[in-house]
């Protein structure tokens, strides 16, 4: 097989030894090919570390770092006890340009790059996951699967109001459709020039603010999952109905509603992308989302460990500061080990998603690996604080229940687990 000129990152001896294996064949070709592309137009970043960022990049990092601190810290506890999202924040993220960081200036965009929102979830998460995670649906499902799949018609009426002042939801899980996300009942029945939309769409994120909710529901229930197609539809149709608000452990201030749709009619030009692909589309944008998740997740434990180092500087026992204490130093260390090797796992699915090359086996690594590490540390920090850690008082018991819903929602870490070695035995050639 032939060597890419650009493919320097390996020994050629080691790149002919993957080549050589014939199950490792079109992993190893469609691989090598993205890569090629992606290396004749990014050369100056042939070698470049995964946390070094472009002016964008760093610029964004660091803006909705400064926002975060100012104008959410303050709002964060008093949101949590409310369970409920200040208008105010909404409104900024907005005006910010948070809520269509990938969307084109031709619709009111950012137009920022996929890794920017990637960047921006994980400064929110360091504040709050509860932003964070609002964030993070609008940009790595809802306007995703709007600019991959809209018409020109639906992304001059749906991508310029996300981009300015409209909420959206994804709806997939239902009450028997939860990991098995293609179980879901929700119906779809053409009739003449429209569709009947009948069924009910449980723990719906940012469902008390959308103004749009992009509904997975099956049109064809003969062809199975292969009937399921995806549908926009506007929160002010007659027949949708958001339900009361979860009573949750953690991200309270983040809404989780169910969405009822009782026999709502919406015209066929509501159809986003292909009737039928609606599957195909669901598993797509969850594989992009994963790394969002995994975002959130790193800056979740980023923000909590900031919080309690900050406190082992302070606090005194035996006439010094905890900090200076060697068994404590050591499980920091350990601690923030895992946090770093956690980010550099999302960093590199998103560079690889960027890159348009295979990242489906990573993104699942980085959210589950990333999940898994949030708890811990959110778990060691409050050890480390003892009594005080266990209160209100302080913000480690706040990362500490936000943490959870890391290793279910998006797919629970047993289901990362199957996707992983799913690529694993692809990788095989079994």
């Amino acid at each position: 097989m032939a060597l890419p000129m650009n493919f320097g990152f390996f020994p050629r001896k080691v790149v002919h030894l993957l080549a050589s294996f014939p199950g490792q064949r079109f992993v190893q070709h469609s691989r090598l090919a993205a890569f090629q592309r992606f290396m004749s137009h990014h050369a100056q970043y042939r070698h470049a570390p995964l946390q070094m960022l472009t002016d964008e990049e760093r610029m964004m990092k660091e803006s909705v770092s400064r926002f975060a601190k100012e104008q959410i810290q303050p709002r964060v506890k008093e949101m949590d006890e409310k369970s409920h999202m200040d208008k105010s924040i909404v409104d900024a993220l907005f005006t910010n340009g948070l809520m269509g960081i990938e969307i084109p200036d031709l619709y009111g965009g950012t137009n920022a790059s996929f890794f920017s929102s990637i960047l921006v979830i994980e400064e929110l998460a360091k504040v709050d996951p509860s932003v964070s995670v609002m964030c993070d649906v609008q940009n790595t499902l809802i306007n995703s699967l709007l600019q991959k799949y809209g018409s020109e018609e639906q992304k001059q009426t749906y991508l310029t109001r996300l981009a300015a002042d409209m909420v959206g939801s994804f709806c997939l899980s239902e009450a028997d459709a939860g990991s098995d996300a293609f179980a879901l009942k929700t119906s779809a029945v053409h009739q003449g020039d429209h569709f009947v939309l009948k069924g009910t769409k449980l723990w719906i994120t940012n469902a008390e603010h959308a103004g749009v909710f992009l509904v997975m529901a099956n049109a064809k229930p003969t062809d199975g999952y292969k009937g399921i197609t995806c549908f926009i539809v506007d929160r002010e149709t007659e027949g949708v109905n958001v339900g009361k608000k979860e009573n949750k452990l953690g991200l309270r201030a983040s809404s989780t509603c169910p969405v009822h749709f009782d026999n709502v009619k919406v015209p066929e030009s509501s159809i986003l992308g292909q009737l039928g692909h609606g599957y195909r589309y669901a598993i797509e944008m969850l594989n992009e989302g994963r790394i969002g998740i995994g975002a959130q997740m790193i800056g979740l434990a980023q923000g909590c460990i900031d919080h309690a180092i900050a406190y082992t500087q302070e606090r005194k026992q035996f006439g010094r500061k905890i900090w200076q204490f060697q068994a404590l130093q050591h499980q920091i260390a350990n601690t923030a080990t895992q946090i770093e090797a956690a980010r550099l796992m999302v960093y590199n699915a998103a560079r690889l998603k960027e890159a348009e090359m295979p990242f489906i086996k990573e993104a699942a690594m980085a959210k589950y690996y990333s999940s898994e590490v949030a708890a811990m540390t959110t778990s060691k920090c409050i050890e480390w604080m003892g009594g005080v850690g266990f209160t209100k008082d302080y913000p480690v018991e706040k990362y500490y229940r936000d943490v959870k819903i890391g290793s279910i929602y998006e797919g629970t870490s047993n289901i990362q687990l199957n996707t992983i070695a799913r690529c694993i035995e692809q990788e095989l050639g079994h």
